[in-house]
């Protein structure tokens, strides 16, 4: 298996079949691809709400606090709207166009 770093992309040969992947950055614009269930949003405020097919803009990606590296369980930062945000995980969202 060979592995070819771009600017924002990872190529992957495997048995000869080139894949890419596209890391996601700051400013990228995305959509929720799985079923998400959210008690914060403000508009459904301590309801169930479902951000399935949702679409924002990565503000953050957690990778540090304090100066100190973290792994964090949800990484990336998303805000919805002026007064939504919520922090995810990246195989829950795909880079839309």
């Amino acid at each position: 298996m060979a592995s070819i770093f771009t600017e924002n992309w990872l190529l992957l040969q495997i048995s000869g079949e080139l894949l890419g992947y596209r890391f996601m950055k700051v400013g990228d614009k995305v959509r929720i691809t799985e079923s998400i269930i959210v008690y914060h949003h403000p508009e459904h405020r301590s309801q169930a709400f479902d951000l399935k097919g949702s679409e924002g803009e990565v503000i953050a990606l957690v990778t540090e606090w304090h100066g100190r590296p973290v792994s964090a369980n949800l990484p990336i930062a998303v805000q919805f709207s002026k007064k939504f945000k919520a922090h995810l995980r990246e195989d829950e969202l795909e880079v839309v166009s």
